[in-house]
């Protein structure tokens, strides 16, 4: 064990700096490092011996996480690498029920911070029956010392009696982060025990939010319960029509695809009409295969609703320039959509280069609207090229006189002169 922790250990050793966005960084991919060489030894070596390296490598990371700016979420990730690591050997080498126990309370409730949390189910199978009996006493006696959670009015004089003596915060906040913590535990322990009933009061909650069904759905997925998390993931979809029914439309589509493929289809045609975007319509290309053809006109019938969305399916995902141009005009598509606009504009001026010059004007004289170096070079630049997309066309003196015009416009812009003058422009 020597030689690994010798190996390991400087690399999640805390160092001074971590404050700094750039030092945080770098220590997360030497914790990174950390955990690549355990695992490696892990494949070779006593998973015991493995495990308390690890442990004690979780130890220094926790710590070092304290005083960092993990704002790139590097350390964290390796922290959550390291747990997940940390329960595998757990389970390849069992340490004593007690002493798991204790370690997995104090990390929870006792740490050095409050931000990671810890799957009981994971260490479901080094507890054993009678561990597990130990770790459910261990969080009856913490929720008995704890007390039932405030009712609403209870909250509000909290929250009023802060607001004239903020003495007692800290202790409220503690409190607040242990009954998370046992919230957590009593769900996480329903998908160990494989308990429907309790999944669906702890996970469901009382219902009022799509996610909730998102989570119940994924409870009964990992416990291979998929009739039932294909439905909680319908209901999570229709829930309303926000950001989480969005997401929860991915799990149900998914688990259709995964165990009913031959309704992942008439699933994804409904998730566009609801929500048409662009991804969702090339879920429904790809789902569909070869019937691909059968499907697209009512798709795009669905798309142009959103002109953006319409015209970013045809350029990106059908790769038909002329189709999103089309598309574009036809459906009016906002000049708002810069991005879109830009895009098609580069696109399309290979087929038409004189059908780009209005939009790509627009472009430049909106860069003009700002009194910076960066606008005033972009401008330059689309002007430049704009020269040499019509030169040999009508429109080529055209754009000569929309420089002279600009020139003069803006003569007391001295910086804007220099940047044209730059770009070789008259």
């Amino acid at each position: 064990m020597g030689s690994l922790a010798d190996e390991v250990l400087p690399l999640v050793r805390t160092r001074a700096g971590l404050h700094r966005w750039g030092a945080a960084n770098s220590y997360g991919y030497s914790a990174h490092e950390a955990v690549a060489r355990l695992s490696e030894a892990a494949q070779t070596q006593p998973a015991a011996e493995v495990l308390a390296v690890t442990q004690r490598a979780l130890a220094s990371a926790l710590k070092a996480s304290a005083r960092a700016d993990d704002s790139s979420g590097i350390i964290g990730a390796a922290i959550y690498d390291l747990l997940a690591l940390h329960a595998a050997l757990a389970t390849t080498a069992p340490p004593p029920a007690a002493r798991l126990v204790a370690w997995m309370i104090a990390f929870q409730f006792d740490g050095v911070v409050d931000f990671f949390t810890l799957d009981p189910a994971a260490y479901g199978p080094a507890l054993g029956d009678r561990g597990m009996a130990l770790y459910r006493a261990n969080l009856a006696e913490i929720a008995t010392a704890l007390g039932p959670p405030p009712t609403p009015e209870e909250e509000q004089a909290s929250m009023l009696e802060r607001a004239t003596d903020p003495s007692g915060w800290e202790q409220q906040v503690q409190d607040r982060h242990t009954g998370f913590v046992l919230e957590w535990n009593v769900r996480r322990l329903a998908v160990w025990d494989r308990d429907i009933e309790a999944i669906i009061a702890t996970h469901a909650r009382d219902r009022r939010v799509a996610a909730w069904f998102e989570d119940t759905a994924t409870a009964f997925d990992e416990i291979g319960e998929i009739d039932l998390a294909i439905d909680w993931a319908r209901q999570a979809t229709f829930f309303d029509r926000g950001h989480q029914s969005v997401k929860a439309a991915q799990l149900w589509c998914r688990l259709l695809a995964d165990h009913r493929p031959g309704e992942e289809l008439a699933a994804r045609l409904a998730v566009v009409e609801r929500w048409p975007t662009a991804t969702h319509a090339d879920d429904v290309r790809h789902a569909a295969r070869d019937a691909w053809p059968d499907h697209r006109d009512c798709v795009m019938d669905t798309l142009r609703q959103r002109p953006g969305e319409a015209v970013a399916f045809a350029l990106h995902t059908l790769d038909d320039a002329q189709l999103a141009w089309d598309l574009a005009h036809d459906l009016d598509l906002d000049y708002s959509e810069t991005g879109v606009w830009h895009t098609l504009a580069h696109r399309y001026e290979k087929l038409d280069p004189v059908a780009v010059v209005p939009v790509q004007t627009r472009q430049i004289l909106a860069h003009l609207e700002y009194a910076d170096a960066q606008h005033y070079r972009a401008a330059a630049r689309g002007l430049a090229h704009l020269r040499t997309l019509t030169r040999g066309t009508n429109e080529a003196e055209n754009i000569e006189a929309l420089i002279r015009e600009l020139r003069e416009t803006h003569r007391r812009r001295p910086r804007l002169q220099q940047e044209f003058t730059r770009a070789g422009l008259p």
